[in-house]
């Protein structure tokens, strides 16, 4: 069987709700029955009110006095004024007393919230191995090319050293490099004489 909807949870739950409330929050609330609807909060965030026009005008004021931004539009004869802050969303829960699916909605927030961390934390380390591996293979066509035309003796030492081991290591990072290196140095260390080579290539026309 398919599970009820967010609105009708929300409705069945304050329905139920046996504190009184103050003439704001019961229309609201009043509202919410006649024509609220919520959508699932782990794809997009939005609540509405499909309501004649007086209606979602004493709607607007309640919500402004509130602290909250409500729009509104108009829809197939109806006023529908709508929300898209999951705070204000919250907060609207609040006001209705819609308390365990607030409690609902926020933990659906929390782990909505961790999953697009993890999302962009994966595309930003992606981003990066695509640009270091790109790097590292302009370096190595750039150690090649001189090697098959002037010979990399013809680099300085401490320059031969660093391609060397590029050409033994091309997966390892500038720092792992520069600890392979005697005396060790740094990543920037690593990168200023790898770029010398580069420009080194340039000179032969090889490498842009």
């Amino acid at each position: 069987m398919k599970p009820p909807s967010f609105s009708r949870q929300i409705r069945d739950e304050i329905k139920n709700h046996e504190k009184k409330m103050d003439k704001k929050r019961a229309f609201v609330r009043d509202c919410f029955l006649d024509g609220g609807h919520i959508s699932n909060p782990q794809s997009t965030y939005h609540l509405e009110f499909s309501l004649d026009e007086k209606t979602a005008s004493t709607l607007m004021s309640f919500l402004l006095s509130f602290g909250l931004r409500p729009k509104k539009f108009a829809r197939k004869g109806q006023t529908v004024v709508y929300l898209k802050e999951a705070d204000e969303i919250a907060d609207v829960l609040k006001i209705i007393r819609a308390d365990r699916f607030l409690l609902k909605f926020e933990e659906m927030r929390v782990e909505k919230a961790i999953a697009n961390n993890i999302n962009r934390q994966v595309n930003f380390e992606t981003a990066n191995l695509n640009k270091t591996v790109g790097a590292a293979q302009t370096q190595i066509e750039a150690i090649k090319l001189i090697a098959q035309t002037v010979g990399l003796g013809e680099l300085s030492p401490t320059l031969q050293e660093v391609a060397c081991l590029r050409l033994k290591n091309e997966s390892l990072s500038l720092s792992e490099i520069g600890e392979l290196l005697d005396p060790p140095i740094g990543k920037s260390g690593v990168n200023h004489r790898l770029r010398k080579i580069c420009r080194v290539a340039e000179t032969l026309g090889g490498i842009e």
